[in-house]
């Protein structure tokens, strides 16, 4: 049993807000202090260049996590939950763009027992370009991911501290970690926040990162749909493609010897060869994917399902 000190964490990544962290740390302490619960304040310095860390100087309470260099807003999210100590984390952006002052509705919506509360920025306040292409990636995560949220890229957000029990995250994933921790069966909600326009600084979002973004939200929807069973995509398309290439090369073989056609022309005996070659391929790779997952399990000590609770009644 964890023996928490706090009853929230609040984590905030940091990367070059040298005109907004003063303001910010002073509207979360207004806002928690409205709460009356126990608070810590963890913001990690993503590696700026400006004066952001020295800007953090004096502030309390706080726990400034400096990172050596920019590692991106993933890993400063995971390394501020891996400092947490609070029964709650609550999670925003550096930028003043998220307003502290919803924090309480974000713990009213978990007090309806669901184990992560996402904001929805149902008005937003930022540039068309972004706004359209929040727009288009929210659309393609709703075909591949399925996780009910409207807005995964707010990054005001409520998790209970068990939920990062056994979850590393790397690359863009804290877009997408709502859908990963519903994959690990936690319940998770919506509410909607207000947003404000960014007044200092520079956006940190680019076409790089929305393209890093596209790739992640593929991996999790393998995972979602195939951590458990990879041999069932990659031993099914590798039985589907030997199938179709032994037909190819069987019909050749027909149109050979019993129509004594020519065949040293034609494409076809190639083609089915090389559909024979790559299903046999796919099919090893189910096989030895199927093991790595299985390893994987067994080498952090736990299975491929998550108990929430043990009732006994005696």
């Amino acid at each position: 049993m964890e023996n928490f000190q706090k009853d929230l964490s609040i984590v905030v990544p940091l990367f070059n807000e040298q005109e907004n962290v003063q303001s910010l740390h002073g509207k979360i302490v207004q806002a928690l202090e409205k709460i009356g619960k126990s608070y810590e304040i963890i913001f990690i310095d993503d590696g700026s260049s400006d004066g952001t860390a020295e800007k953090c100087v004096g502030l309390k309470p706080l726990k400034l996590i400096k990172f050596r260099k920019n590692f991106g807003q993933t890993a400063a999210f995971d390394a501020g939950f891996k400092n947490a100590q609070g029964k709650i984390i609550i999670t925003l952006d550096g930028d003043l763009q998220n307003d502290p002052a919803d924090i309480p509705m974000l713990l009213e919506k978990m007090r309806e027992g669901y184990d992560v509360v996402s904001g929805w920025r149902w008005q937003r306040k930022d540039k068309l370009t972004k706004h359209l292409s929040s727009r288009a990636a929210n659309f393609l995560r709703k075909i591949l991911i399925h996780d009910n949220i409207h807005d995964s890229g707010c990054s005001l957000k409520a998790y209970k501290k068990e939920c990062f029990k056994d979850i590393d995250l790397f690359g863009e994933m804290h877009r997408f970690i709502p859908a990963v921790l519903q994959l690990e069966g936690f319940r998770v909600g919506e509410v909607k926040v207000s947003h404000h326009p960014r007044l200092f600084g520079k956006t940190k979002y680019n076409w790089k990162r929305g393209v890093k973004g596209i790739v992640d939200m593929i991996s999790v929807w393998f995972w979602r749909k195939y951590s458990n069973r990879p041999l069932h995509i990659f031993g099914a398309g590798g039985v589907f493609l030997f199938l179709t290439g032994l037909a190819i090369v069987i019909w050749m073989f027909v149109v050979k010897v019993f129509f004594d056609a020519s065949l040293s022309e034609k494409i076809w005996p190639l083609i089915g060869i090389f559909f024979m070659l790559v299903g046999i391929q796919l099919f090893v790779s189910g096989l030895l994917a199927d093991i790595l997952v299985k390893n994987y399990y067994k080498n952090h000590g736990r299975m491929n399902y998550n108990i929430k609770e043990i009732v006994e009644n005696n």
